[in-house]
């Protein structure tokens, strides 16, 4: 069993004017067997990422979580404050029970609830997005920012060759060959004998 090769990526950009006929371009790229690494737009592209074979995003189990963080914080410093530390009668209406009195407190729960989830999901995008100060931009080509549509493609040369047809007939308006890396070897073990 020989050592695997390393093989090297040529990194290819098609950039286009307008979202439909990149979208048409990411179908095509995947229907030839083509990963695209990743799409840069100067706004969000309804159905992209069905396009480009993103698969569901998990982060609404993030803000489930956090909503129920609030709700439980919420839950002990209503109980800590009305009920163990500072009952008060008011109206004939003791709160000497957090179970009797949970109708007075479910618009703050609700509130909590709705805070620690809105905060803890723009934390959670910032810090997935990598979007802190001091952080370097990760676009490409500074015009996806402005009016132009860009398709990042990581490839062989095989592959890359398909693809600049496929970005050419699809419509792009510049298609360039960025350069190239050389992905290493995977880890394998030798057999002894």
């Amino acid at each position: 069993m020989g050592s695997p090769v390393a093989k090297t990526k040529y990194i290819v950009h098609g950039i286009f004017n307008d979202e439909v006929p990149m979208l048409d371009a990411c179908r095509k790229l995947r229907s030839s067997g083509i990963r695209i690494k990743d799409v840069f737009s100067p706004m969000p592209v309804h159905g992209l990422d069905d396009a480009i074979g993103l698969p569901r995003t998990r982060i609404a189990i993030c803000s489930f979580i956090y909503g129920l963080i609030g709700m439980s914080l919420a839950t002990l410093m209503m109980w800590y404050m009305m009920v163990s530390d500072w009952p008060i009668d008011i109206g004939g209406k003791p709160n000497w029970s957090y179970y009797l009195a949970v109708p007075a407190f479910i618009p703050i729960t609700f509130e909590a609830t709705i805070f620690c989830a809105a905060h803890g999901m723009v934390l959670t995008f910032y810090l997935r997005c990598w979007l802190v100060p001091g952080a370097k931009a990760k676009n490409p080509d500074p015009r996806t920012t402005d009016d132009k549509f860009l398709i990042y493609l990581e490839l062989t040369e095989q592959q890359s060759l398909k693809a600049q047809e496929i970005l050419k007939t699809s419509g792009a308006e510049e298609i360039n060959q960025k350069g190239s890396f050389i992905v290493p070897p995977a880890y394998t073990l030798e057999e002894a004998h």
